[in-house]
């Protein structure tokens, strides 16, 4: 995540591994329930794995928060299962990084009124991603308030959210989100990088360049939180922006975990093969800690790690 790249080890990873496998929810001990009441309803757990490797200090941040409603108390009303995950991989130090893991939550729930609903709709999941994506942006404001944080201090932003069946995923940046669903890898974000060509072409069009894979020659992502050195005042006419992009997926019996990990897992491995490292783990021990572990050190075999996060969290039905 840096702007060169380094042949050392920092990897994180979070592998949120338990999505609804079954989907009955019954609460009351009863023993038959209409078909129209049948739903696939999640049971969520997680595990997560960081390895600093040679590196003086960790730039990389997680949050995991397999029950969000009973986190939050009376600042989330959802009447099904929820959950959150969020993965920040930081570069030109720790600090932007850091920050965004102690403040994350204040952003995205404290500091303004998160979306109430007593059903998962398309409206509430609408409210949902307004909400996140005016967190990232004054996430992304703070950091330049912030006199303790390097100006040249930057992190990326990969936030997943379960509200039941649905999974709502922001991205700013070139983490990564994959779901699996019945072994294959369902990319769940895009890497904000050069070789993606609609960030190529807004980047031209906001007056960047990119010089070889490199904004500006300097940072290689082309989204990020922080970094105002590289931004102007007002950040919407910069090519470097920390506006996320969302993508929403329905879960069903067919999906079994995400995994969620920085850009030295995906530099090194494709998708699909991480998915079968945390399948084939889950399938031998059934440990989503173990899995993201596995999965550090499985990217460690393919070649030099450059840092971030790797969390899977596993989706199983009740």
């Amino acid at each position: 995540m840096s702007a060169v790249a380094v042949p050392e080890v920092e990897v994180e990873v979070e592998v949120a591994v338990e999505l609804p496998r079954m989907g009955l929810a019954n609460t009351d001990g009863a023993t038959s329930v209409s078909a129209e009441t049948l739903q696939f309803v999640p049971n969520i757990r997680s595990g997560s794995f960081a390895d600093i490797g040679p590196r003086r200090y960790m730039e990389d941040e997680h949050i995991r928060i397999d029950d969000l409603s009973a986190h939050l108390g009376s600042l989330l009303v959802c009447p099904l299962p929820s959950a959150f995950y969020g993965v920040f991989d930081g570069h030109g130090g720790p600090d932007a990084a850091a920050y965004m893991k102690r403040h994350a939550m204040r952003f995205l729930f404290e500091d303004r009124e998160f979306p109430q609903a007593l059903q998962v709709d398309d409206i509430f999941l609408q409210s949902v991603e307004e909400c996140i994506r005016s967190a990232f942006l004054q996430a992304d404001l703070a950091l330049a308030d912030n006199l303790d944080i390097s100006r040249s201090s930057g992190t990326t932003a990969l936030a997943a959210l379960i509200f039941g069946r649905q999974l709502l995923v922001a991205n700013t940046g070139d983490c990564r989100a994959v779901l699996c669903r019945r072994g294959i890898a369902m990319e769940m974000s895009r890497d904000h990088r050069a070789n993606y060509a609609e960030e190529c072409e807004r980047v031209a069009a906001s007056g960047g360049y990119i010089e070889d894979g490199y904004l500006n020659g300097v940072l290689s992502v082309t989204r990020a939180l922080g970094d105002w050195d590289m931004k102007m005042p007002d950040c919407s006419t910069s090519p470097l922006i920390a506006e996320p992009e969302f993508q929403q997926a329905t879960l069903s019996e067919d999906d079994e975990f995400l995994i969620m990990g920085c850009d030295g897992i995906w530099d090194v491995m494709t998708s699909q093969h991480a998915v079968s490292v945390v399948r084939r783990g889950l399938r031998q021990h059934d440990d989503p800690e173990r899995c993201a572990r596995e999965l550090v050190m499985e990217a460690e075999l393919q070649g030099p790690v450059g840092g971030g996060p790797v969390q899977p969290e596993e989706l199983a039905g009740d």
